[in-house]
């Protein structure tokens, strides 16, 4: 079993929110390993997704399912270089989309992002 290529984190929303950001990326990435529980008093929601970048479909337009946050919420990805930014650009379609900063490592990067409804 390889290691997951991206880890979503969010804070900041609802589980619907989570979902939402979850199903933005589905396209991208194929169907998340570990998803974000219903629990709508969680603080902090996490998804896997495990195929490499590129095996899945280019971000295109939202997805209808996608659906649209309730409030603003913090999204940290964490994955590849090329995981990273294939997330970052679905994200920024689908969402407005605030670029909080990014760490690279040896060889994972991480971006934290401000969306909003």
């Amino acid at each position: 079993m390889s290691a997951p290529s991206l880890t979503v984190t969010l804070s900041g929303g609802s589980a619907a929110d989570a979902q939402a950001v979850v199903k933005t990326l589905e396209p991208a990435f194929g169907a998340a390993q570990e998803q974000p529980g219903g629990d709508d008093g969680a603080t902090v929601h996490t998804a896997t997704f495990g195929g490499e970048p590129g095996t899945a479909e280019a971000p295109g337009a939202p997805s209808d399912s996608a659906g649209r946050l309730s409030t603003a919420l913090t999204v940290t990805v964490q994955g590849t270089p090329g995981a990273v930014q294939k997330a970052h650009e679905a994200l920024a379609q689908a969402f407005t989309a605030k670029d909080q900063g990014t760490a690279s490592g040896d060889q994972e990067q991480e971006r934290q992002l401000l969306l909003e409804p």
